[in-house]
Protein backbone atom coordinates (compact mmCIF):
# COMPACT_ATOMS: atom_id res chain seq x y z
CA UNK A 1 0.00 0.00 0.00
CA UNK A 2 1.25 3.16 -0.78
CA UNK A 3 1.86 6.18 1.75
CA UNK A 4 3.39 8.15 4.63
CA UNK A 5 7.36 6.76 5.16
CA UNK A 6 7.77 4.68 8.09
CA UNK A 7 10.78 5.36 10.60
CA UNK A 8 11.90 2.92 13.43
CA UNK A 9 11.24 3.97 17.02
CA UNK A 10 8.76 2.80 19.31
CA UNK A 11 5.37 4.61 18.80
CA UNK A 12 3.31 6.60 21.11
CA UNK A 13 0.86 7.80 21.31
CA UNK A 14 -0.82 5.63 18.81
CA UNK A 15 -3.51 6.56 16.06
CA UNK A 16 -6.57 4.66 16.06
CA UNK A 17 -9.25 4.64 13.00
CA UNK A 18 -12.30 3.54 12.70
CA UNK A 19 -14.03 3.02 9.48
CA UNK A 20 -18.14 4.05 9.76
CA UNK A 21 -18.82 2.45 6.54
CA UNK A 22 -22.42 1.63 4.90
CA UNK A 23 -21.95 -1.99 3.92
CA UNK A 24 -24.49 -3.84 1.99
CA UNK A 25 -25.83 -7.56 2.83
CA UNK A 26 -24.77 -9.85 0.24
CA UNK A 27 -22.76 -7.39 -2.01
CA UNK A 28 -19.30 -9.22 -0.83
CA UNK A 29 -17.27 -7.68 -3.23
CA UNK A 30 -18.59 -3.82 -3.08
CA UNK A 31 -18.12 -4.22 0.80
CA UNK A 32 -14.57 -5.81 0.29
CA UNK A 33 -13.82 -3.20 -1.92
CA UNK A 34 -14.85 0.18 0.32
CA UNK A 35 -12.97 -1.85 3.13
CA UNK A 36 -9.74 -1.46 1.07
CA UNK A 37 -10.58 2.13 -0.11
CA UNK A 38 -10.77 3.60 3.56
CA UNK A 39 -7.65 1.07 4.46
CA UNK A 40 -5.66 3.20 1.86
CA UNK A 41 -6.95 6.15 3.00
CA UNK A 42 -6.35 5.58 6.93
CA UNK A 43 -2.85 4.52 5.79
CA UNK A 44 -2.01 7.25 4.38
CA UNK A 45 -3.04 9.58 7.33
CA UNK A 46 -0.93 7.76 9.37
CA UNK A 47 -3.16 5.25 11.24
CA UNK A 48 -1.80 2.41 13.16
CA UNK A 49 -5.12 0.26 13.84
CA UNK A 50 -8.41 0.66 11.83
CA UNK A 51 -11.42 -1.16 12.51
CA UNK A 52 -14.84 -1.60 10.22
CA UNK A 53 -18.14 -2.50 11.77
CA UNK A 54 -19.40 -6.15 12.98
CA UNK A 55 -19.41 -8.10 9.90
CA UNK A 56 -18.69 -5.33 7.42
CA UNK A 57 -17.87 -7.90 4.83
CA UNK A 58 -21.73 -9.61 4.70
CA UNK A 59 -23.08 -7.07 5.34
CA UNK A 60 -25.63 -6.91 9.12
CA UNK A 61 -27.88 -9.01 9.53
CA UNK A 62 -27.86 -11.14 6.69
CA UNK A 63 -30.25 -13.33 8.68
CA UNK A 64 -30.94 -17.10 6.55
CA UNK A 65 -28.03 -16.12 3.96
CA UNK A 66 -25.73 -17.77 7.15
CA UNK A 67 -27.88 -20.83 6.13
CA UNK A 68 -25.98 -21.00 3.09
CA UNK A 69 -23.30 -22.67 3.01
CA UNK A 70 -22.25 -21.04 -0.32
CA UNK A 71 -22.56 -17.85 1.38
CA UNK A 72 -20.51 -18.45 4.41
CA UNK A 73 -17.45 -19.92 1.64
CA UNK A 74 -17.25 -16.90 -0.33
CA UNK A 75 -17.09 -14.79 2.77
CA UNK A 76 -13.95 -16.17 3.33
CA UNK A 77 -12.89 -16.31 0.56
CA UNK A 78 -13.00 -12.24 0.09
CA UNK A 79 -11.52 -12.43 3.78
CA UNK A 80 -8.57 -13.88 2.18
CA UNK A 81 -8.57 -10.79 -0.54
CA UNK A 82 -8.94 -8.71 1.99
CA UNK A 83 -6.02 -10.08 4.02
CA UNK A 84 -3.89 -10.11 0.62
CA UNK A 85 -4.30 -6.42 -0.02
CA UNK A 86 -2.90 -5.26 4.10
CA UNK A 87 0.34 -4.39 4.57
CA UNK A 88 1.88 -2.15 6.91
CA UNK A 89 -1.16 -1.36 9.00
CA UNK A 90 -3.24 -3.53 11.58
CA UNK A 91 -6.83 -3.75 10.42
CA UNK A 92 -9.80 -5.34 12.20
CA UNK A 93 -12.87 -6.43 9.75
CA UNK A 94 -15.71 -7.92 10.54
CA UNK A 95 -16.66 -11.36 8.77
CA UNK A 96 -18.46 -15.02 9.46
CA UNK A 97 -16.01 -17.92 10.97
CA UNK A 98 -16.45 -21.32 10.52
CA UNK A 99 -14.88 -24.00 12.92
CA UNK A 100 -17.24 -26.87 13.97
CA UNK A 101 -20.15 -23.94 13.22
CA UNK A 102 -19.99 -20.20 12.19
CA UNK A 103 -19.23 -17.41 14.46
CA UNK A 104 -19.70 -13.98 14.54
CA UNK A 105 -16.02 -12.89 13.65
CA UNK A 106 -13.54 -10.40 13.57
CA UNK A 107 -10.07 -10.76 11.96
CA UNK A 108 -6.79 -9.00 13.20
CA UNK A 109 -4.92 -8.73 9.92
CA UNK A 110 -1.03 -7.27 9.30
CA UNK A 111 1.37 -8.03 7.03
CA UNK A 112 -0.52 -9.75 4.84
CA UNK A 113 -1.85 -12.14 7.66
CA UNK A 114 -4.35 -13.01 9.84
CA UNK A 115 -2.78 -12.30 13.17
CA UNK A 116 -5.73 -13.66 15.05
CA UNK A 117 -9.28 -14.47 14.93
CA UNK A 118 -11.88 -13.32 18.33
CA UNK A 119 -15.41 -15.12 18.36
CA UNK A 120 -18.19 -12.66 19.83
CA UNK A 121 -19.17 -14.40 22.88
CA UNK A 122 -22.12 -12.50 23.79
CA UNK A 123 -25.20 -13.28 21.43
CA UNK A 124 -28.07 -11.01 21.49
CA UNK A 125 -31.77 -12.75 20.83
CA UNK A 126 -34.33 -9.95 21.56
CA UNK A 127 -35.77 -7.42 19.08
CA UNK A 128 -34.23 -7.59 16.01
CA UNK A 129 -31.83 -9.69 17.20
CA UNK A 130 -31.96 -13.33 16.40
CA UNK A 131 -27.82 -14.14 16.50
CA UNK A 132 -28.35 -17.96 18.55
CA UNK A 133 -30.41 -18.39 15.26
CA UNK A 134 -27.48 -18.78 13.43
CA UNK A 135 -23.98 -18.24 15.68
CA UNK A 136 -22.14 -20.30 18.38
CA UNK A 137 -20.89 -18.44 21.08
CA UNK A 138 -17.27 -17.99 21.36
CA UNK A 139 -15.38 -18.68 24.36
CA UNK A 140 -11.09 -17.12 23.86
CA UNK A 141 -10.35 -14.15 25.04
CA UNK A 142 -7.41 -12.32 22.96
CA UNK A 143 -4.84 -9.59 23.90
CA UNK A 144 -3.22 -8.32 20.87
CA UNK A 145 0.30 -6.31 21.60
CA UNK A 146 1.74 -3.92 18.60
CA UNK A 147 4.64 -2.38 19.44
CA UNK A 148 4.00 -2.63 23.09
CA UNK A 149 0.63 -0.99 22.86
CA UNK A 150 -1.78 -4.07 24.09
CA UNK A 151 -5.31 -3.80 22.74
CA UNK A 152 -8.67 -6.44 23.08
CA UNK A 153 -10.78 -7.15 20.39
CA UNK A 154 -15.10 -7.48 21.13
CA UNK A 155 -18.02 -7.22 19.38
CA UNK A 156 -21.51 -5.52 20.27
CA UNK A 157 -23.11 -7.40 22.76
CA UNK A 158 -19.58 -7.89 24.69
CA UNK A 159 -19.03 -4.36 25.60
CA UNK A 160 -22.64 -3.91 27.20
CA UNK A 161 -22.10 -6.17 30.15
CA UNK A 162 -20.67 -4.97 33.02
CA UNK A 163 -18.80 -7.69 33.85
CA UNK A 164 -18.29 -9.28 30.44
CA UNK A 165 -15.31 -9.62 27.90
CA UNK A 166 -14.71 -5.93 28.29
CA UNK A 167 -13.70 -6.32 31.72
CA UNK A 168 -11.83 -9.31 31.55
CA UNK A 169 -9.41 -8.18 28.30
CA UNK A 170 -8.65 -4.91 30.53
CA UNK A 171 -8.11 -6.41 34.03
CA UNK A 172 -6.87 -9.84 33.57
CA UNK A 173 -5.36 -9.24 29.97
CA UNK A 174 -3.92 -5.70 30.89
CA UNK A 175 -5.24 -4.42 27.68
CA UNK A 176 -4.45 -0.56 27.24
CA UNK A 177 -7.27 -0.14 24.74
CA UNK A 178 -10.67 -1.89 23.51
CA UNK A 179 -11.56 -2.14 19.95
CA UNK A 180 -15.29 -2.62 20.03
CA UNK A 181 -16.93 -3.38 16.44
CA UNK A 182 -20.49 -3.14 16.02
CA UNK A 183 -23.90 -3.12 13.99
CA UNK A 184 -25.73 -1.64 16.35
CA UNK A 185 -29.52 -0.44 15.28
CA UNK A 186 -31.13 2.79 15.36
CA UNK A 187 -33.78 3.98 17.65
CA UNK A 188 -34.71 7.85 18.60
CA UNK A 189 -31.76 8.77 21.42
CA UNK A 190 -30.13 5.38 21.32
CA UNK A 191 -27.12 7.20 20.80
CA UNK A 192 -27.71 8.85 24.37
CA UNK A 193 -27.86 5.13 25.98
CA UNK A 194 -24.61 3.80 24.09
CA UNK A 195 -22.34 7.26 25.36
CA UNK A 196 -23.32 6.73 28.79
CA UNK A 197 -22.18 3.12 28.86
CA UNK A 198 -18.96 4.08 27.18
CA UNK A 199 -17.80 6.04 29.68
CA UNK A 200 -19.15 3.63 32.12
CA UNK A 201 -17.25 1.06 31.00
CA UNK A 202 -14.18 3.00 29.77
CA UNK A 203 -13.90 4.73 33.62
CA UNK A 204 -14.80 1.99 35.48
CA UNK A 205 -11.73 -0.50 33.21
CA UNK A 206 -9.28 2.49 32.78
CA UNK A 207 -9.25 1.58 29.16
CA UNK A 208 -9.64 4.04 26.62
CA UNK A 209 -12.48 2.15 23.96
CA UNK A 210 -13.03 2.57 20.01
CA UNK A 211 -16.62 2.09 19.73
CA UNK A 212 -16.95 1.69 15.76
CA UNK A 213 -20.85 1.31 14.46
CA UNK A 214 -22.53 0.59 11.14
CA UNK A 215 -24.36 3.18 9.24
CA UNK A 216 -26.93 2.56 6.57
CA UNK A 217 -30.28 1.28 6.16
CA UNK A 218 -30.75 -2.93 5.83
CA UNK A 219 -34.64 -3.39 5.03
CA UNK A 220 -36.55 -2.09 8.07
CA UNK A 221 -33.21 -1.30 10.07
CA UNK A 222 -31.36 1.99 10.61
CA UNK A 223 -27.76 1.87 11.63
CA UNK A 224 -26.58 5.72 12.19
CA UNK A 225 -22.94 5.42 12.86
CA UNK A 226 -21.96 7.66 15.48
CA UNK A 227 -19.21 5.85 16.90
CA UNK A 228 -17.02 6.86 19.75
CA UNK A 229 -13.76 7.15 20.57
CA UNK A 230 -12.85 7.80 24.85
CA UNK A 231 -9.95 7.77 26.62
CA UNK A 232 -9.38 5.85 30.03
CA UNK A 233 -11.18 8.41 32.27
CA UNK A 234 -14.38 8.37 30.00
CA UNK A 235 -13.48 11.47 27.98
CA UNK A 236 -14.82 11.38 24.12
CA UNK A 237 -11.65 12.47 22.26
CA UNK A 238 -13.81 12.01 18.89
CA UNK A 239 -17.14 11.01 17.71
CA UNK A 240 -18.19 9.64 14.19
CA UNK A 241 -21.29 11.69 12.42
CA UNK A 242 -24.61 10.30 12.10
CA UNK A 243 -26.27 9.17 9.32
CA UNK A 244 -22.84 8.96 6.67
CA UNK A 245 -19.79 7.20 5.99
CA UNK A 246 -16.78 8.85 8.15
CA UNK A 247 -13.20 8.10 8.85
CA UNK A 248 -12.88 8.82 12.68
CA UNK A 249 -9.07 9.16 13.54
CA UNK A 250 -7.67 10.41 16.82
CA UNK A 251 -4.37 9.70 19.14
CA UNK A 252 -4.38 8.03 22.19
CA UNK A 253 -1.85 8.56 24.95
CA UNK A 254 -0.89 5.13 26.49
CA UNK A 255 1.83 6.26 28.63
CA UNK A 256 -1.48 8.22 30.39
CA UNK A 257 -3.75 5.12 30.53
CA UNK A 258 -0.61 3.20 32.02
CA UNK A 259 -0.18 6.32 34.72
CA UNK A 260 -3.90 6.39 35.54
CA UNK A 261 -3.63 2.79 36.44
CA UNK A 262 -1.28 2.64 39.31
CA UNK A 263 -2.68 2.67 42.57
CA UNK A 264 -4.02 0.24 45.12
CA UNK A 265 -7.77 -0.01 44.20
CA UNK A 266 -6.59 -0.98 40.51
CA UNK A 267 -4.25 -3.57 41.71
CA UNK A 268 -7.38 -5.17 43.84
CA UNK A 269 -9.40 -5.29 40.92
CA UNK A 270 -7.24 -7.34 38.90
CA UNK A 271 -6.89 -9.59 41.67
CA UNK A 272 -10.50 -10.34 41.50
CA UNK A 273 -10.13 -11.45 37.60
CA UNK A 274 -6.79 -13.03 37.80
CA UNK A 275 -8.15 -16.24 37.39
CA UNK A 276 -9.13 -15.83 34.00
CA UNK A 277 -5.62 -15.41 33.15
CA UNK A 278 -5.07 -18.83 32.00
CA UNK A 279 -8.37 -17.91 29.57
CA UNK A 280 -6.67 -15.22 27.93
CA UNK A 281 -4.16 -15.87 24.15
CA UNK A 282 -1.73 -13.20 23.65
CA UNK A 283 -0.58 -12.56 20.39
CA UNK A 284 2.44 -10.60 19.55
CA UNK A 285 1.36 -8.68 15.59
CA UNK A 286 4.16 -8.12 13.68
CA UNK A 287 6.48 -4.54 14.61
CA UNK A 288 4.87 -1.40 13.05
CA UNK A 289 6.96 0.73 11.33
CA UNK A 290 6.48 4.11 13.13
CA UNK A 291 6.04 7.17 11.14
CA UNK A 292 5.93 11.00 11.51
CA UNK A 293 2.15 11.29 11.32
CA UNK A 294 0.31 14.00 9.30
CA UNK A 295 -1.24 16.32 11.92
CA UNK A 296 -5.47 15.77 12.41
CA UNK A 297 -8.11 18.20 11.18
CA UNK A 298 -10.13 19.52 14.06
CA UNK A 299 -13.67 18.17 13.56
CA UNK A 300 -16.93 19.15 14.85
CA UNK A 301 -19.14 16.49 14.66
CA UNK A 302 -22.78 18.22 15.37
CA UNK A 303 -25.58 16.37 17.89
CA UNK A 304 -29.02 16.27 16.58
CA UNK A 305 -32.03 17.06 17.87
CA UNK A 306 -34.75 14.65 18.64
CA UNK A 307 -37.00 15.40 15.11
CA UNK A 308 -33.41 16.13 13.00
CA UNK A 309 -31.92 13.00 14.37
CA UNK A 310 -35.32 11.26 13.08
CA UNK A 311 -35.59 12.74 10.11
CA UNK A 312 -32.32 11.68 9.00
CA UNK A 313 -33.10 8.11 9.99
CA UNK A 314 -35.87 8.27 7.54
CA UNK A 315 -34.00 9.42 4.62
CA UNK A 316 -30.79 7.41 4.62
CA UNK A 317 -33.57 4.34 5.30
CA UNK A 318 -35.50 5.12 2.50
CA UNK A 319 -32.59 6.34 0.20
CA UNK A 320 -30.73 3.00 0.89
CA UNK A 321 -33.92 0.65 0.85
CA UNK A 322 -34.12 2.28 -2.88
CA UNK A 323 -30.85 2.35 -3.90
CA UNK A 324 -29.70 -1.62 -2.38
CA UNK A 325 -32.78 -2.86 -4.15
CA UNK A 326 -32.47 -1.18 -7.28
CA UNK A 327 -35.00 1.14 -8.40
CA UNK A 328 -34.48 4.76 -9.33
CA UNK A 329 -37.71 6.52 -8.81
CA UNK A 330 -40.82 5.96 -6.22
CA UNK A 331 -44.17 7.05 -6.31
CA UNK A 332 -46.25 8.25 -3.82
CA UNK A 333 -49.99 8.76 -3.43
CA UNK A 334 -50.83 12.34 -2.62
CA UNK A 335 -53.95 13.07 -0.65
CA UNK A 336 -53.65 16.62 0.81
CA UNK A 337 -53.20 15.61 4.30
CA UNK A 338 -49.72 15.67 6.11
CA UNK A 339 -49.22 11.88 6.16
CA UNK A 340 -48.38 11.70 2.27
CA UNK A 341 -46.53 15.18 2.52
CA UNK A 342 -43.85 14.29 4.64
CA UNK A 343 -43.49 11.06 2.54
CA UNK A 344 -43.29 12.86 -0.35
CA UNK A 345 -40.66 15.34 1.32
CA UNK A 346 -38.59 12.61 2.71
CA UNK A 347 -38.54 10.47 -0.53
CA UNK A 348 -37.21 13.75 -2.24
CA UNK A 349 -34.21 14.15 0.24
CA UNK A 350 -33.24 10.74 -0.06
CA UNK A 351 -32.71 10.45 -3.93
CA UNK A 352 -33.73 13.95 -5.29
CA UNK A 353 -37.08 15.69 -6.55
CA UNK A 354 -36.31 13.91 -10.46
CA UNK A 355 -36.99 10.48 -8.92
CA UNK A 356 -40.09 11.19 -6.93
CA UNK A 357 -43.43 10.91 -8.58
CA UNK A 358 -46.95 12.57 -6.56
CA UNK A 359 -50.11 11.21 -7.77
CA UNK A 360 -53.43 12.61 -6.69
CA UNK A 361 -56.07 10.51 -7.01
CA UNK A 362 -59.09 12.84 -6.48
CA UNK A 363 -62.77 11.59 -5.86
CA UNK A 364 -66.14 12.68 -5.03
CA UNK A 365 -65.51 13.69 -1.77
CA UNK A 366 -61.77 15.40 -2.05
CA UNK A 367 -62.04 19.13 -1.29
CA UNK A 368 -60.85 21.95 -2.97
CA UNK A 369 -58.19 22.48 -0.15
CA UNK A 370 -56.65 19.18 -1.15
CA UNK A 371 -56.07 19.92 -4.65
CA UNK A 372 -54.86 23.17 -3.83
CA UNK A 373 -52.64 21.80 -0.67
CA UNK A 374 -51.32 18.70 -3.11
CA UNK A 375 -50.18 21.21 -6.06
CA UNK A 376 -48.47 23.67 -3.78
CA UNK A 377 -46.30 20.89 -2.61
CA UNK A 378 -45.67 19.22 -5.90
CA UNK A 379 -44.26 23.11 -6.82
CA UNK A 380 -42.39 23.42 -3.91
CA UNK A 381 -40.88 20.23 -4.33
CA UNK A 382 -39.86 20.71 -7.40
CA UNK A 383 -41.62 17.21 -8.59
CA UNK A 384 -43.80 15.61 -10.93
CA UNK A 385 -47.39 15.36 -10.37
CA UNK A 386 -50.01 12.99 -11.94
CA UNK A 387 -53.47 13.35 -11.58
CA UNK A 388 -56.31 10.48 -11.77
CA UNK A 389 -59.67 11.13 -10.56
CA UNK A 390 -61.39 8.08 -9.05
CA UNK A 391 -65.06 8.36 -9.50
CA UNK A 392 -66.00 7.20 -12.71
CA UNK A 393 -63.60 3.96 -12.01
CA UNK A 394 -65.69 3.64 -8.09
CA UNK A 395 -68.85 4.47 -10.18
CA UNK A 396 -68.57 1.50 -11.84
CA UNK A 397 -67.94 -1.06 -9.03
CA UNK A 398 -70.42 0.26 -7.56
CA UNK A 399 -72.93 -0.96 -10.05
CA UNK A 400 -71.18 -4.24 -10.62
CA UNK A 401 -71.57 -5.24 -6.33
CA UNK A 402 -75.18 -3.35 -6.63
CA UNK A 403 -77.20 -6.87 -7.25
CA UNK A 404 -74.99 -8.06 -4.40
CA UNK A 405 -75.23 -5.27 -2.20
CA UNK A 406 -78.39 -4.47 -2.47
CA UNK A 407 -80.22 -5.29 0.57
CA UNK A 408 -77.50 -3.92 2.69
CA UNK A 409 -76.97 -0.40 3.96
CA UNK A 410 -73.84 1.94 2.24
CA UNK A 411 -70.56 1.35 5.47
CA UNK A 412 -66.78 1.29 5.95
CA UNK A 413 -66.97 -1.23 2.83
CA UNK A 414 -67.57 1.47 0.31
CA UNK A 415 -64.92 3.93 1.95
CA UNK A 416 -62.60 1.25 2.01
CA UNK A 417 -63.45 0.41 -1.90
CA UNK A 418 -61.98 4.55 -2.50
CA UNK A 419 -58.69 3.44 -1.05
CA UNK A 420 -58.71 0.01 -3.06
CA UNK A 421 -59.22 1.58 -5.89
CA UNK A 422 -56.46 4.08 -5.56
CA UNK A 423 -54.31 1.39 -4.25
CA UNK A 424 -54.69 -0.30 -7.37
CA UNK A 425 -54.00 2.74 -9.65
CA UNK A 426 -50.45 3.21 -7.80
CA UNK A 427 -49.43 -1.00 -8.57
CA UNK A 428 -50.44 -0.38 -11.80
CA UNK A 429 -48.22 2.43 -12.35
CA UNK A 430 -45.29 0.87 -10.07
CA UNK A 431 -45.69 -2.28 -12.41
CA UNK A 432 -45.63 -0.22 -15.80
CA UNK A 433 -42.59 2.31 -14.74
CA UNK A 434 -40.78 -0.15 -12.77
CA UNK A 435 -41.36 2.44 -9.78
CA UNK A 436 -41.34 1.70 -5.91
CA UNK A 437 -44.88 2.56 -4.40
CA UNK A 438 -44.03 4.54 -0.42
CA UNK A 439 -47.11 3.84 1.53
CA UNK A 440 -47.92 6.72 3.70
CA UNK A 441 -49.60 5.50 6.89
CA UNK A 442 -47.79 6.23 10.29
CA UNK A 443 -47.72 3.90 13.42
CA UNK A 444 -50.59 5.50 15.19
CA UNK A 445 -53.27 4.35 12.54
CA UNK A 446 -51.08 1.30 12.09
CA UNK A 447 -51.39 0.56 15.42
CA UNK A 448 -55.18 0.40 15.49
CA UNK A 449 -56.26 -0.61 12.29
CA UNK A 450 -56.93 2.13 10.70
CA UNK A 451 -55.90 1.47 7.20
CA UNK A 452 -57.21 -0.11 4.28
CA UNK A 453 -55.68 -3.35 3.41
CA UNK A 454 -55.03 -3.34 -0.52
CA UNK A 455 -55.90 0.03 -0.27
CA UNK A 456 -53.38 2.84 1.37
CA UNK A 457 -51.25 -0.59 2.55
CA UNK A 458 -50.27 -1.22 -0.50
CA UNK A 459 -46.99 -0.58 -1.55
CA UNK A 460 -43.35 -1.58 -1.55
CA UNK A 461 -41.89 0.40 1.49
CA UNK A 462 -43.61 2.29 4.57
CA UNK A 463 -41.32 5.57 5.16
CA UNK A 464 -43.47 6.63 8.33
CA UNK A 465 -44.62 3.11 9.65
CA UNK A 466 -43.28 3.98 12.64
CA UNK A 467 -43.52 7.20 13.31
CA UNK A 468 -46.78 8.18 15.61
CA UNK A 469 -49.08 10.70 14.44
CA UNK A 470 -48.10 13.46 16.78
CA UNK A 471 -44.03 12.77 15.80
CA UNK A 472 -45.16 13.43 12.10
CA UNK A 473 -46.82 16.58 12.53
CA UNK A 474 -43.00 17.52 14.67
CA UNK A 475 -41.19 16.46 11.69
CA UNK A 476 -42.64 18.39 9.62
CA UNK A 477 -42.53 21.35 11.43
CA UNK A 478 -39.06 20.88 12.11
CA UNK A 479 -38.05 20.40 7.96
CA UNK A 480 -40.46 23.60 7.31
CA UNK A 481 -37.91 25.27 9.39
CA UNK A 482 -35.30 24.11 6.51
CA UNK A 483 -36.97 25.22 4.03
CA UNK A 484 -40.90 25.87 3.80
CA UNK A 485 -41.57 23.15 1.30
CA UNK A 486 -45.47 21.92 3.40
CA UNK A 487 -48.39 24.12 2.85
CA UNK A 488 -48.84 25.41 6.14
CA UNK A 489 -52.78 24.48 5.38
CA UNK A 490 -52.05 20.87 5.23
CA UNK A 491 -50.27 21.28 9.13
CA UNK A 492 -52.79 23.16 10.58
CA UNK A 493 -56.11 21.24 9.10
CA UNK A 494 -57.65 18.70 11.29
CA UNK A 495 -56.96 15.31 9.80
CA UNK A 496 -59.31 13.32 7.16
CA UNK A 497 -59.07 10.48 5.16
CA UNK A 498 -61.51 12.42 2.80
CA UNK A 499 -63.70 8.86 1.96
CA UNK A 500 -67.81 10.24 3.15
CA UNK A 501 -68.79 13.61 3.69
CA UNK A 502 -66.92 15.71 6.42
CA UNK A 503 -65.17 12.96 7.83
CA UNK A 504 -62.41 13.14 10.46
CA UNK A 505 -60.06 10.94 11.97
CA UNK A 506 -61.88 11.64 15.35
CA UNK A 507 -65.10 9.88 14.22
CA UNK A 508 -63.22 6.71 14.35
CA UNK A 509 -60.28 7.65 17.03
CA UNK A 510 -59.58 9.49 20.17
CA UNK A 511 -57.16 13.01 19.16
CA UNK A 512 -54.06 11.67 18.29
CA UNK A 513 -52.90 13.85 21.48
CA UNK A 514 -54.17 11.08 23.57
CA UNK A 515 -54.23 8.08 21.70
CA UNK A 516 -50.34 8.07 20.75
CA UNK A 517 -49.07 8.02 24.84
CA UNK A 518 -51.72 5.15 25.16
CA UNK A 519 -50.26 3.13 22.18
CA UNK A 520 -46.62 4.34 23.35
CA UNK A 521 -48.02 2.79 26.86
CA UNK A 522 -49.04 -0.62 25.25
CA UNK A 523 -46.99 -0.98 22.52
CA UNK A 524 -43.86 0.04 23.24
CA UNK A 525 -43.55 -0.75 27.20
CA UNK A 526 -46.14 -3.74 27.70
CA UNK A 527 -47.86 -1.66 30.25
CA UNK A 528 -50.77 -3.69 31.52
CA UNK A 529 -54.84 -1.91 31.58
CA UNK A 530 -54.78 -0.70 34.75
CA UNK A 531 -51.39 0.53 34.31
CA UNK A 532 -52.57 2.86 31.77
CA UNK A 533 -55.56 3.82 33.31
CA UNK A 534 -53.44 4.49 36.44
CA UNK A 535 -51.58 7.36 34.41
CA UNK A 536 -54.15 9.73 33.89
CA UNK A 537 -56.52 8.24 30.79
CA UNK A 538 -59.60 6.92 30.47
CA UNK A 539 -60.94 3.61 31.29
CA UNK A 540 -63.20 3.14 28.19
CA UNK A 541 -60.96 4.91 25.93
CA UNK A 542 -57.65 2.75 26.91
CA UNK A 543 -59.70 -0.46 26.46
CA UNK A 544 -61.29 0.54 22.95
CA UNK A 545 -57.56 1.62 21.71
CA UNK A 546 -56.03 -2.05 23.55
CA UNK A 547 -58.84 -4.04 21.68
CA UNK A 548 -58.00 -2.22 18.27
CA UNK A 549 -54.49 -2.82 18.75
CA UNK A 550 -55.23 -6.94 19.45
CA UNK A 551 -57.71 -7.09 16.86
CA UNK A 552 -55.54 -5.33 13.82
CA UNK A 553 -52.00 -7.94 13.78
CA UNK A 554 -53.68 -9.48 11.03
CA UNK A 555 -53.49 -6.14 8.52
CA UNK A 556 -49.92 -5.35 10.22
CA UNK A 557 -48.51 -8.58 9.25
CA UNK A 558 -49.42 -7.60 5.42
CA UNK A 559 -47.94 -4.20 5.46
CA UNK A 560 -44.71 -3.66 3.45
CA UNK A 561 -41.64 -3.27 5.52
CA UNK A 562 -40.86 0.47 6.84
CA UNK A 563 -38.10 2.05 9.05
CA UNK A 564 -37.34 1.41 13.01
CA UNK A 565 -37.62 4.52 14.67
CA UNK A 566 -38.84 3.56 18.02
CA UNK A 567 -37.59 1.17 21.06
CA UNK A 568 -39.90 -1.13 19.43
CA UNK A 569 -41.78 -1.37 16.19
CA UNK A 570 -43.49 -3.85 14.76
CA UNK A 571 -42.67 -6.99 13.10
CA UNK A 572 -39.63 -8.11 14.49
CA UNK A 573 -39.55 -6.33 17.63
CA UNK A 574 -43.03 -6.73 18.59
CA UNK A 575 -44.28 -10.49 17.58
CA UNK A 576 -47.86 -11.23 18.31
CA UNK A 577 -50.23 -14.16 17.26
CA UNK A 578 -52.40 -13.00 14.74
CA UNK A 579 -54.56 -16.07 15.80
CA UNK A 580 -55.06 -15.15 19.88
CA UNK A 581 -57.65 -15.45 22.05
CA UNK A 582 -55.54 -14.42 25.24
CA UNK A 583 -56.69 -11.09 26.47
CA UNK A 584 -54.04 -9.59 28.62
CA UNK A 585 -56.63 -7.16 30.23
CA UNK A 586 -58.66 -7.12 33.41
CA UNK A 587 -61.33 -4.13 32.15
CA UNK A 588 -62.99 -4.19 35.70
Amino acid sequence: MSGVKRASNPMKPIRIGMAQIDCTVGDLAGNAEKILRFTDEAYKKGVDILSFPEMAITGYPPEDLLLKRDFVDENLRYLEYIKDKIGDICVIVGFVNRKKGIYNAAAIIKNRRIAGVYHKMLLPNYGVFDEKRYFKEGDEYKVFCLNGVTFGVSICEDIWFEEGPVRVLSLAGNADLIININSSPYHAGKWKLRRSMLIERAKNNRVAIAYNNLVGGQDELVFDGNGLILDAKGNVIEAGRQFEDDLIIADIDIDKIRAHRNGESWQRKKQVFRKYKKSIKMINLPGQIIVDKPPLDKREVKIFSQEAEIYGALVLGTRDYVRKNGFKKVLVGLSGGIDSALTAVVAVDAIGKENVVGVFMPSMYTSSESREDVEALTRALGMEQITIPITETYNKYINELQPAFKNFKTDVTEENLQARVRGNILMALSNKFGWLVLTTGNKSEMSVGYATLYGDMAGGFAVIKDVPKTMVYKLSEYRNNTANVIPERIIKKEPTAELRPGQRDTDSLPPYAILDPILQAYVEEDKAFSDIVAMGFDKATVKRVIDMVDRSEYKRRQAPPGIKITPKAFGKDRRMPITNWYKSTNYN
